[in-house]
């Protein structure tokens, strides 16, 4: 299994052997259920599909009721895929826990959908430093200066740090090292912080770059 669906839950703390503290982000981490086994000869790539978190039935459309229903665990909140080389060892059913994946000490990349800020100006979304707050500043404190030149290149170039819209976009934490897994409640415990805010849905990985 290449990766686990799960739910950041908050931020406490812990102590390591030695005594030192420890930031941790709680993690629910399932249990994951195999929905769908995809497989080259039909699908054209070996894959699993997985749901997480449950979900009232009448709140699922007809289609996706009849294609949860396979896994006989009712309606999923999430559904996502992970590629696999080989889905043999796997049934439609089947609970996949942390524990099954990752153990503690392991490094993993945490992705998720990152708190969104709305439209924000640029000293709050690139942390420009502004003007001058006297010396004959005039209704220009939090501006963002000149964006181009004159003749050439004769336009905004691309990529621009301006005004806009701030954050609600995914983004991935890498290399946070796994403190505690605590099989029996579906939690892990990583250290420092992932991406978005309380009871919002991550996807775990093993470190691509360690």
């Amino acid at each position: 299994m290449t990766g686990l669906i799960g739910r950041k839950i908050g931020m406490t703390r812990v102590y390591s052997a030695d005594g030192n503290v420890v930031p941790v982000t709680v993690v629910e981490t399932g249990p994951c259920v195999v929905v769908q086994k995809k497989e080259p000869a039909k699908d054209g790539y070996s894959a699993l599909q997985v749901g997480f978190g449950s979900k009232k039935a009448q709140r699922v459309n007809k289609a996706l009721q009849g294609h949860m229903a396979k896994a006989g665990k009712g309606a999923f909140e999430v559904l996502r895929e992970f590629r696999l080389d080989d889905v043999s060892g796997y049934e439609v059913g089947q609970e996949i826990k942390a524990s099954d994946l990752f153990k503690v000490g392991d490094l993993i990349d945490v992705a998720g959908t990152s708190k969104g800020h709305g439209f924000t100006g640029v000293i709050k979304r690139w942390a420009f430093s502004g003007f001058p707050g006297s010396h004959g500043t005039h209704e220009y404190f939090r501006h963002g200066g000149s964006i181009g030149n004159r003749s050439y290149p004769g336009r905004v170039r691309k990529g621009k740090k301006m005004a806009g819209h701030w954050g609600n976009e995914q983004i991935a934490t890498q290399n946070l090292l796994v403190v505690e897994i605590r099989a029996e409640e579906n939690l892990m415990f990583v250290r420092g912080a992932v991406p978005g805010a309380k009871q919002g849905v991550v996807i775990l990985r093993p470190a691509a770059k360690r």
